[in-house]
C-alpha cells in the first residue's frame, strides 16, 4: 500500500472515530459510515497485488500474479450492507428527532 492511500485510510478513519465520539446523533451515523468506508478502502488496497493483472488470465505465471476476486466480493457486500445500516440509521435518527426534538444524546440524558 502506498504511502499517500495510508494516510487517507488512516484519515478515514481518524474522522470517523472523532465523528463516532460525537454526542450527536447524526454524526454518529455519519462516523460508523465514515468508518465502514475506511475499512472497505483499506480492504480493497491490501487485496490486489501491485503490478498485478486486475482479473484472472490465462498466463505462464497462473493465478499467482493476479488479484484475488474473493476480497472485492467481500468489499462489495459490505457496501450493501453498510447502505442498508446507514439508510436505518438515518431513518431512526429521524424518528428519534421527531419524538425528543433535539439529535443532541446530552440534552436527552438531562431531561430523564
Amino acid at each position: 500500500m502506498s504511502l499517500v492511500l495510508a494516510g487517507f485510510v488512516g484519515a478515514m478513519f481518524a474522522a470517523g472515530t472523532y465523528l463516532v465520539l460525537k454526542r450527536n446523533l447524526l454524526k454518529l451515523v455519519w462516523g460508523t459510515l465514515l468508518f465502514s468506508q475506511a475499512a472497505n478502502v483499506y480492504l480493497i488496497s491490501m487485496g490486489g497485488l501491485p503490478g498485478g493483472a486486475p482479473v484472472l488470465s490465462h498466463s505462464a505465471h497462473g493465478s499467482a500474479s493476479s488479484t484475488d476476486p474473493l476480497v472485492q466480493a467481500l468489499v462489495l457486500t459490505a457496501i450493501v450492507i453498510g447502505f442498508g445500516t446507514t439508510a436505518f440509521g438515518l431513518v431512526l435518527s429521524l424518528r428519534f428527532y421527531e419524538e425528543h426534538g433535539t439529535m443532541d444524546l446530552r440534552e436527552v440524558e438531562r431531561r430523564d
